[in-house]
């Protein structure tokens, strides 16, 4: 599988994006998706993840403003940002992982093998 994000810009303070991450290749419907962020001088971050099906999840400081989904017929995934926050600015990262992952390893980038070239989302105040 070969990941794509897409999506990024800049965006004030209270406005929304959608990422979009396109797979190709092996089918990615038998893979866990994530998004990852990273944010200059910071590492890392898990963002949301979503499995087969509709199980998600979420790093809380997201919740109630991220929705993560995928299209298994587009081999898409997607990661709907509202509300967005000068603090989300970051370059964001598309993920996959083999599915059975629990939820704390859902949340962990270590387990998630293959990767994505990132899209810088940029908030401002």
């Amino acid at each position: 599988v070969q990941l794509q994000a897409s999506g990024g810009g800049l965006v004030q303070a209270g406005g929304s994006l959608r990422l979009s991450c396109a797979a190709s290749g092996r089918t990615y419907s038998q893979y866990h998706m994530g998004w990852f962020r990273q944010a200059p001088g910071k590492e890392r971050e898990f963002v949301a993840a979503i499995g087969w099906s509709t199980i998600t999840y979420y790093t809380n400081s997201v919740k109630g403003r991220f929705t993560i989904s995928r299209d298994g017929a587009r081999n898409m995934v997607y990661l709907q940002m509202n509300t967005l926050k000068p603090e989300d600015t970051a370059v964001y990262y598309c993920a996959a992982a083999p599915l059975g992952l629990t939820p704390a390893h859902a949340m962990e980038a270590p387990m998630y093998g293959l990767w994505g070239r990132g899209t810088l989302v940029t908030v401002s105040s």
